[in-house]
């Protein structure tokens, strides 16, 4: 079965992320997007410690440690962006002032539900940051995260059992296999990696699928 790499769902979500949206990139997998923008669209990245107007990830050798993103990853800046202190960068995102937030998830429900903070194993470190906030205050939640656990489980579910970041708050998921919008009517299939069958996909998805 073809997969997508982790750059190509990089690649996917940029293509979707429309001229002129601000966009919040969670720590992990949805940081690869700025890298996938390309010339000529005018998207603003905001990070929640404190920047906006990223750019993609500088070459090697030319890291600023003072410029990072909130994963402490270093990142470039484009013409025009700001510094700025990490209260404002929260009442940006608690005030609907982010168009679209990318974030990596534990689990994601049918329903919208998102577990992205906690498994609540015992030695799990819990790691919220701003997703509370971006969850519910972005205009669109997306989620980039791998379709199943190592083990094979899916991550897509009827229910999270996971601590929950926020309630009905996801719109799109990006795996792997698949782009899927989750709707009132349910879990659409809107893509599907080439050399994936819907009945693998289904499979691999805790919830019917539709298309």
């Amino acid at each position: 079965m073809s997969k997508w790499t982790k750059d190509q769902i990089a690649a996917r979500v940029a293509r979707d992320i429309v001229d002129g949206a601000v966009v919040n990139l969670g720590i992990g997998l949805p940081t690869l997007v700025a890298n996938h923008l390309g010339e000529g669209k005018e998207v603003m990245l905001h990070s929640e410690n404190g920047v906006i107007g990223m750019g993609p990830a500088p070459r090697a050798g030319d890291e600023d440690y003072d410029l990072i993103n909130a994963g402490k990853q270093p990142v470039t800046l484009v013409r025009g962006g700001a510094f700025f202190h990490h209260a404002d960068s929260f009442a940006m995102m608690r005030g609907g002032h982010i168009d679209i937030c990318v974030l990596g998830a534990f689990q994601v429900a049918g329903n919208g539900d998102l577990a992205n903070w906690h498994t609540g194993a015992p030695d799990a470190i819990p790691a919220v940051g701003g997703a509370m906030d971006l969850a519910t205050g972005a205009k669109q939640t997306w989620v980039m995260m791998e379709h199943t656990t190592k083990s094979g489980e899916p991550k897509i579910v009827e229910r999270c059992a996971y601590p929950l970041t926020g309630l009905g708050c996801v719109k799109r998921v990006y795996t792997e296999l698949a782009v899927l919008d989750i709707t009132p009517e349910g879990v659409q299939v809107l893509e599907m990696a080439e050399g994936v069958a819907f009945d693998e996909l289904q499979k691999r998805t805790g919830v019917a699928l539709g298309r």
